[in-house]
């Protein structure tokens, strides 16, 4: 039995995680935690994995009160920089045996869609990302969009791609969208959405679209589990839910 704190346990995600990891054979919840609770109660209880989904602001610090207290971490909440995942990585040296999972997402067709645009990127002479959401969510572009087109640019690079063509000289407006590693990323905020995005792939005459949709955050629940299920035989940082399937 692997016993599970949730952290954020009253918000949108969290709610659908205690309710998942309550149904889950071998595993339940002996912790649920919210704003203004104290992360050493997971400890307390006796928790082995703690899963965040809090939001931007204070999940890093959440992560490593977890590493300190010798707790697992599966982590939902994006918002994370290039820094924040390194000061984590020299965190856990510390503790080597430990794992931490931060997912930019945890929906399976979305983890599958990153893979297959990053292989796709090197065959074809544009892409651009566009990332869908609900209103609701405090950062952009998403962490889904930032590891996409961070795992693109690096194919791309790989295979000596030259950047996609853009005669864009006048965009006062940012109309363009942001650039992350040379890759064009647009951010659409619209109530009724709840986690979409697609990837677009060109070479003269022909298109590829790659498109995955979560309509519910139930989609999400899936990838959890198995993040909550697989991250103590990972020790260290792993960045993508991927890197626990055999991909």
């Amino acid at each position: 039995m692997i016993s599970v704190a949730v952290l954020g346990a009253a918000g949108r995600m969290g709610t659908h995680v205690v309710n998942a990891v309550s149904g889950a054979e071998g595993l339940e919840v002996v912790a649920a935690l919210d704003h203004g609770d104290d992360i050493a109660e997971a400890a307390r209880a006796g928790a082995t994995v703690a899963v965040d989904f809090t939001v931007p602001d204070v999940t890093e610090a959440n992560v490593h009160a977890l590493i300190d207290a010798g707790i697992h971490a599966v982590v939902g909440t994006t918002g994370w920089t290039q820094e924040a995942l390194l000061r984590v990585d020299e965190h856990l040296r510390e503790r080597p045996e430990l794992g931490v999972l931060i997912a930019p997402n945890f929906a399976l067709g979305a983890v599958l869609s990153m893979r297959f645009a990053a292989a796709a990127a090197r065959y074809f002479e544009s892409v651009e990302v566009i990332e869908l959401h609900h209103p609701d969510k405090v950062d952009a572009p998403s962490g889904t969009a930032l590891h996409t087109a961070r795992a693109i640019a690096a194919a791309r690079a790989e295979a000596g791609v030259a950047p996609s063509p853009d005669a864009t000289t006048h965009d006062p407006d940012g109309a363009r969208g942001a650039v992350i590693d040379g890759v064009h990323v647009h951010a659409v905020r619209l109530r009724g959405l709840v986690a979409h995005e697609e990837i677009l792939l060109g070479n003269p005459g022909e298109q590829l679209s790659i498109r995955t949709d979560s309509f519910d955050r139930i989609s999400f629940m899936p990838g959890v589990l198995l993040g909550v299920r697989e991250v103590a035989r990972h020790p260290g940082l792993t960045v993508g839910l991927d890197g626990y399937m055999s991909l």
